[in-house]
């Protein structure tokens, strides 16, 4: 039959066994149903990363993919709406509009607010994002829901940051103390440009209106922020992961830290 014969007595003893291929795919399956126990949040392509990063091991998306399908492994957070855009702002317009493209750090900042529910209770969280790498370079706690002191704190914090002869712009939504003349008088003197989104529409904020839900999905599977006695303690280490571990889509899988010392800032 022009078989070989070493070939031959190979094949038939290895009849009942997995071959090398099949034995990959559970070793890599069971690796992807550890971490996503930790991490119920990640995508196929995240738990990719994290394991590659963590064995050295290499493999493909493709092959990732096929092992969660096949274990049914997927991510637990949820998808939203579309919604259709109303009115700009009447004294600061939309002028970003779409163009998110930084060249350089603290060329386009964003910021937003987002509620965290902490041992019953909930907690204004306000913080800022450098499009340039997706960094957190600001992050404040209101002591009660409607405080407007974490905006001006995570304000004063990207005025030390910026420079005289680099402008930032700074993108918001029309949230009461971001559309407030105190809040705009508060950077007049700075090199800050104002831009915001248009009435109910997030979309012209995307970056950042997206991180929201992902973070606190992450927060709420991932992590115990019940075991901090204070919120502040549980924002600090997560913004310090944030920026130095989380590997992200947008960054070719890389922290933040990473991508910008990589592109030489």
């Amino acid at each position: 039959m022009g078989v070989n014969r070493s070939g031959y007595y190979k094949w038939r003893g290895r009849q009942g066994k997995a071959n090398r291929y099949e034995q990959n795919r559970q070793q890599l399956t069971e690796l992807l149903r550890q971490w996503h126990g930790k991490f119920p949040s990640y995508g196929y392509h995240r738990l990719a990363v994290v394991i590659r990063n963590e064995t050295g091991w290499l493999f493909s998306d493709n092959l990732a993919h096929k092992c969660c399908k096949q274990a049914g492994i997927r991510s637990k957070t949820r998808h939203y709406r579309y919604r259709r855009p109303g009115a700009e702002h009447v004294i600061f317009p939309n002028t970003v509009a779409g163009n998110w493209n930084a060249k350089r750090p603290l060329e386009l900042v964003v910021s937003d607010m987002t509620c965290l529910k902490h041992k019953g209770k909930l907690h204004e969280w306000v913080y800022m994002l450098d499009t340039f790498n997706n960094e957190i370079i600001a992050s404040h706690l209101g002591r009660r829901l409607g405080d407007p002191k974490p905006y001006y704190q995570c304000l004063d914090d990207l005025k030390q940051k910026t420079d005289e002869q680099m402008p930032t712009i700074l993108h918001t939504d029309q949230g009461a103390v971001y559309s407030s003349r105190a809040f705009a008088k508060a950077h007049e003197k700075y090199t800050i440009l104002r831009s915001m989104s248009r009435a109910a529409t997030p979309t012209d904020n995307p970056i950042i209106e997206s991180l929201n839900g992902w973070l606190k999905q992450e927060i709420r599977l991932d992590f115990d922020a019940e075991q901090y006695s204070d919120l502040n303690d549980f924002l600090s280490d997560f913004v310090h992961y944030y920026n130095y571990r989380r590997p992200a889509h947008a960054l070719h899988y890389k922290s933040p830290i990473q991508y910008k010392t990589e592109q030489g800032f």
